[in-house]
């Protein structure tokens, strides 16, 4: 198994966490316990999962948790939704998020399928 930071995942998935963070700064400020706090952490789990899972160097165990990271990129999908529908950021800006979180999650299924 090579080392997680040289996987290109985990290396988007690092984007991705940076980009929500950028863009969670501008929710409104009686959110910060709510949906930023939501979001980010569900975000932060995306690529902490794919280094946890592989630094484990047992298959079943990084299989499990690169399945959890997918859970997570789907918790950040419906997220993001909700926060497009309450107008916290711009139609560019969800369509921009939510090509990434479409294409980790799409190496994360790739990933997973090679391993099984």
């Amino acid at each position: 198994m090579a080392n997680f930071k040289e996987l290109l995942v985990w290396q988007k998935s690092i984007d991705f966490v940076t980009d929500i963070y950028k863009i969670t700064d501008a929710f409104p400020k009686n959110e910060v316990y709510g949906l930023t706090s939501q979001i980010r952490r569900a975000a932060v789990s995306i690529p902490s999962n794919i280094a946890e899972g592989n630094s484990r160097r047992s298959k079943p165990d990084y299989l499990q948790f690169l399945k959890i990271s997918r859970g997570s990129c789907a918790e950040v999908e419906t997220q993001l939704v909700i926060s497009k529908n309450l107008i916290f950021f711009s139609e560019e800006d969800y369509l921009k998020l939510n090509q990434e979180i479409i294409e980790i999650t799409k190496m994360l299924n790739g990933l997973i399928n090679s391993l099984q």
